[in-house]
């Protein structure tokens, strides 16, 4: 994620942000030119201090207070870039879900800037796109629960999942390190991106001798997964426990850690991190952040950030309290399984071709709890 300003008074603002703590003005985010802007009232429209040229409108949603992005008078759609991949949403007239709701569109925004970045394929059901990426923010039906999940495009994220005492309840109970809202988005999205970019371009030989064989029983591979857990000797291999269940697991959890750490260090680069701690060891604990890590194409260059990276802000966050920020080991194993997922986000930006029909034996449904 970048720094942003405002336009007007250069106060810094957060993504998130709806207007500028310091001047007042309204902010909206220009998805195209990626920037936070403040904007100025033009009539009916808005005039973006970043991009004065052309007039803008808020995304739908804006009314809702549930989206500050800004989409151009001449779109037709008039949601933005990011919620126009909305299926279903909740009954927002009810406050609680409303505050749910807006979590659940904030993570997915933080999701699409790395989407749109990364130049990923994000076809729309108009695009005639046999599995379009939609989402479903669901509330549990009196008698069943909600599965978060991916199942041909459709990805299913549970309502509850917003709130943060039952995701937190959901984290311990499954013994999870690390569960967030964000997380799920990045993971499901892994799933959609696996479909797109290795089964329909025909990367399947690759794909196996990385994760393994994805025919592998998938209901059977979840059955002994909740049963048993993953295996004592995990962290040799995989980015977390539940990348052990199967290889699809593995490359969606890989997926999701690519996009923690590419965006975790655009943000340090944008602060001018540097790493380098006062030991008398300090081998492999330096770092300087000194390019943009979307750009950076080797997996051990953005490692040989990561790594001190993660160490230091761990420590930071302990020093408050506080559980690690990236409370994960990458293992050889896993960095190889890190670099195939590198390499198959810049070989697949721009790609926007798709099959017309899908093998029913290529379908499948990915869940979670």
């Amino acid at each position: 994620m970048k720094l942003f300003e405002c336009q007007k008074c250069a106060n810094l603002l957060y993504f998130e942000n709806t207007s500028c703590e310091k001047c007042g003005s309204l902010v909206g985010y220009l998805a195209d030119q990626q920037l936070l802007s403040a904007v100025l009232p033009a009539g009916n429209h808005w005039t973006a201090l970043a991009h004065s040229k052309v007039p803008y409108r808020f995304c739908a949603n804006w009314e809702n207070r549930a989206c500050n992005w800004l989409i151009t008078v001449a779109s037709a759609n008039p949601y933005c870039r990011a919620c126009q991949h909305n299926s279903t949403i909740p009954d927002v007239t009810d406050p609680h879900n409303h505050a749910l709701w807006v979590k659940m569109e904030t993570a997915k925004r933080r999701l699409f800037y790395s989407l749109i970045k990364l130049r990923l394929p994000l076809p729309l059901r108009k695009d005639e796109c046999p599995e379009p990426l939609e989402f479903d923010f669901l509330n549990d039906p009196a008698d069943r629960q909600v599965m978060t999940g991916h199942d041909s495009g459709k990805i299913t994220i549970a309502l509850r999942e917003a709130d943060d005492a039952e995701r937190e309840r959901l984290r311990v109970n499954l013994h999870e390190p690390y569960r967030t809202l964000l997380g799920h988005f990045r993971h499901e999205v892994g799933h959609f991106y696996w479909d797109r970019l290795v089964r329909d371009d025909n990367r399947l030989e690759g794909f196996r001798d990385v994760f393994g064989d994805e025919r592998k029983d998938y209901a059977a591979a979840l059955a002994a997964y909740y049963t048993s857990g993953p295996p004592a000797d995990w962290q040799k291999s995989y980015v977390s426990g539940y990348a052990t269940m199967h290889p699809w697991e593995d490359f969606a959890e890989t997926w999701a850690h690519y996009l923690h750490i590419v965006d975790t260090l655009e943000m340090g680069f944008a602060f001018g991190m540097t790493i380098s701690p006062r030991l008398k060891n300090e081998h492999g604990m330096n770092a300087k952040i000194a390019r943009d890590p979307y750009a950076m194409t080797t997996i051990d260059e953005l490692l040989a950030a990561w790594l001190p990276i993660t160490f230091a802000v761990n420590s930071l966050n302990r020093t408050m309290g506080q559980p690690d920020l990236y409370p994960f080991i990458i293992s050889p194993p896993a960095a190889r399984k890190l670099d195939y997922i590198r390499s198959l986000v810049q070989t697949g930006a721009g790609v926007t071709t798709w099959r017309t029909k899908v093998s029913d034996s290529l379908k499948k449904l990915h869940i979670r709890s």
